[in-house]
């Protein structure tokens, strides 16, 4: 009797799912960004920033991680399909909109409408900061690592997500509020979104990397940071 040849690839002792742990972490997190955008927050009439401010930093971290552990290269291929799941919530949601629903519904009906007529809009604005400021980011992270001989990581995830949040952040609020909120909101937007970002990215962005590159390294049996 014939023995069935078994496939080379499954002996492989390479341990894929950090990867995929990280990548799935990654472009939920860009999602939901886009989804909480819609909402935007005011403190005490003086500070405006969209609701997705508050994970986008974690999208930002995580792409960090992948920089820092599987190079420029990866992180560029994980940056484009999260572009691709980005345009597909935008076609999907709009799908949505556009199929009907019984009268006895028209104001959940009205509720979904009202949020995902509002996502192209505001995913239009975050995919063109996204390409220009994670692009960036992980350009200038896998820099600073080869200039600084993979020493101080903390200065790669803060010095790479400040040129990043440059990038990203201007075109998004000008794409997704310019119309929709005064010139004056607008500017307090931009300021406050940057500086709030690098804040959350160094307080606490920065250390939950040095955890999760830790955790990913002891995974993949290389030496730890």
């Amino acid at each position: 009797m014939n023995k069935v040849s078994e496939n080379p690839l499954k002996n492989r002792e390479v341990n894929h799912w950090p990867l995929m742990i990280v990548t799935a972490l990654f472009v939920t997190l860009y999602l939901v960004s886009n989804i909480m955008a819609v909402k935007v927050i005011g403190l005490f009439d003086l500070f405006y920033f969209d609701a997705g401010t508050i994970t986008f930093p974690f999208a930002y971290m995580l792409g960090d991680v992948i920089t820092e552990i599987w190079g420029f290269r990866t992180s560029k291929r994980i940056i484009y399909l999260t572009l691709v799941c980005n345009i597909l919530l935008v076609v999907c949601t709009q799908v949505g909109v556009w199929l009907p629903s019984p009268h006895y519904l028209a104001d959940s009906a009205m509720a979904y409408n009202n949020v995902f007529t509002y996502v192209p809009r505001i995913v239009l604005g975050s995919l063109a900061g996204f390409l220009c400021g994670e692009l960036s980011n992980a350009w200038v992270m896998d820099y600073i690592k080869q200039r600084m001989q993979g020493k101080h990581l903390w200065v790669r995830t803060i010095g790479s997500s400040a040129v990043g949040y440059l990038f990203d952040t201007v075109p998004f609020v000008l794409i997704a509020f310019a119309g929709v909120v005064s010139t004056h909101d607008l500017l307090y937007m931009l300021v406050f979104q940057y500086i709030s970002k690098l804040m959350i990215e160094a307080s606490m962005g920065t250390p939950m990397a040095y955890i999760v590159i830790r955790w990913v390294k002891n995974h993949l049996h290389t030496t730890k940071p």
